[in-house]
């Protein structure tokens, strides 16, 4: 394939330091690009070599300058660009620096938004976010539309932009952090998602007020022609109503909407522009849970913006086997079966995720502390579970929390494991057949595994481990 050149701005000559390389392909993505494009490129990180040497292999065939371990302020002050991975808390002090020289701050994900030249489907959301970009992807990718995935779900497409074209679609994760960054250059998507807003990462945004302000980003520069399509059943979603230029579309699980997507005989409805558009599919889903049906009439709707028509996008939901760490089947051993839910991250999540079973449920959870109320989801464990083991630096919040719940007869037992090797051996010590096993943590995995998925991966090895034991 010919590639055509990218009209952007010339990066040749400009040094520019990257800031946090990081596991996920954001870092890597713009240190490739920059210096594909001439940059002098210093990328810095406080991991070490080794914590990143998976990242690092990715930059190896390029002229990239290192510091690693560690950050130094002549990389901050005497640069001309700063390209800043979301992750890097806003009060760094070495932001601080770079706001006081004057040098100009950008992030991988705002670069992209200026040079790409197609049209940009961003789905953001307190939970459901990878599932419903994948799913979209996979929609528009079966009905013949070339389509580019990417953004938070670890893909980065800066590398991609010389062979994105404008009939092209680029459906890409944002998450909060990255929609900070995107706030700057006062830009949102042509089509935004949002799949619902509860409680997460306090632990940087401080307040939910900043918290719901930093996802707000994703429609607040939409213009006319734009369209944004959020869950008519979140309650802080139903008041963002006049809180862009583009058009307000809705789906719910709930109610018959007369404009939106709703479901109505186990099928997906979806009322747009005068026209009722019918996806029938409902006994054909493979993904579990109420959410589940969210995120899929979510992506049913962009593609049907985008023209894909309804055989391609019922294909699409029937063949989708859902995400790896997200509900993912993992085995059956002595009649219980077990899940991996690792991405559950927040407490909404988790409790979404023992929404999904109707048997008795033996859940793994805890982890990192991001400052998030944990008592509703202790109240669902207390309501709903018939054994909670606990992990991480959460557990004994958690296990107060289900003791010091009222009025139920009869709580689940309790257990406090030192860590998740030893948690997936006392549930399979305690399940009983018909029993299912759910990793749903709740929590984040920081202190204990690099990543969620690192967690899920460890989970599921523990898992075989039990079953061929």
């Amino acid at each position: 394939m010919n590639k055509r050149p990218v009209k952007i701005e010339s990066f040749k000559g400009k040094k520019v330091t990257v800031m946090g390389l990081g596991l996920f392909g954001g870092g890597v993505g713009a240190a490739r690009f920059l210096a594909s494009q001439g940059a002098e490129v210093t990328v810095t990180d406080l991991k070490s070599a080794e914590e990143l040497s998976a990242s690092l292999k990715r930059l190896d065939d390029l002229p990239v300058k290192f510091r690693l371990g560690k950050h130094n302020e002549e990389d901050f002050v005497n640069v001309d660009m700063l390209v800043v991975s979301p992750a890097v808390p806003n009060d760094s002090r070495f932001l601080q620096m770079a706001c006081e020289t004057s040098v100009p701050i950008d992030s991988e994900l705002s670069m992209f938004f200026r040079l790409c030249p197609a049209p940009v489907i961003g789905i953001t959301g307190s939970n459901g976010k990878s599932t419903t970009t994948s799913l979209l992807g996979e929609m528009l990718k079966e009905a013949g539309i070339k389509t580019w995935v990417g953004g938070n779900i670890g893909i980065s497409l800066l590398e991609n932009l010389e062979e994105i074209e404008t009939d092209d679609v680029v459906v890409l994760e944002i998450s909060s952090f990255q929609l900070e960054y995107l706030a700057r250059i006062e830009m949102s998507p042509h089509i935004s998602i949002i799949t619902n807003i509860a409680p997460n990462h306090l632990d940087r945004h401080k307040t939910m007020e900043n918290y719901i302000g930093a996802k707000k980003a994703i429609i607040h520069y939409q213009q006319e022609g734009d369209y944004a399509i959020m869950n008519y059943d979140d309650p802080i979603l139903k008041k963002w109503e006049g809180e862009t230029k583009g058009r307000h579309l809705w789906f719910s699980t709930t109610k018959e909407l007369e404009h939106g997507a709703f479901l109505k005989n186990n099928e997906i409805i979806i009322n747009h522009n005068s026209t009722n558009t019918v996806i029938p599919c409902s006994t054909q889903i493979n993904i579990k849970g109420i959410h589940n049906w969210q995120n899929i009439m979510a992506a049913s709707y962009a593609a049907i913006l985008m023209h894909a028509d309804v055989e391609s996008i019922k294909n699409a939901i029937t063949g989708f086997a859902g995400l790896e760490h997200r509900l993912e089947y993992i085995h059956t051993t002595n009649e219980v079966q077990y899940y991996n839910d690792s991405k559950a991250t927040t407490p909404e999540a988790a409790i979404t995720g023992i929404k999904a079973f109707n048997s008795p449920t033996i859940l793994i959870a805890g982890g990192y502390d991001k400052q998030v109320s944990l008592r509703r989801f202790a109240q669902e464990c207390a309501g709903n579970t018939k054994c909670v083991i606990l992990i991480g630096d959460t557990a004994k919040t958690i296990q107060k929390l289900i003791q010091d719940i009222t009025g139920k007869k009869t709580k689940p037992e309790i257990y406090m494991a030192a860590s998740l090797e030893e948690s997936v051996k006392k549930a399979s010590e305690v399940a009983e057949p018909g029993d299912i096993v759910l990793l749903s943590p709740a929590c984040a995995s920081f202190g204990m595994f690099a990543n969620y998925e690192e967690r899920g991966k460890k989970f599921k090895e523990h898992v075989r481990n039990i079953a061929d034991s």
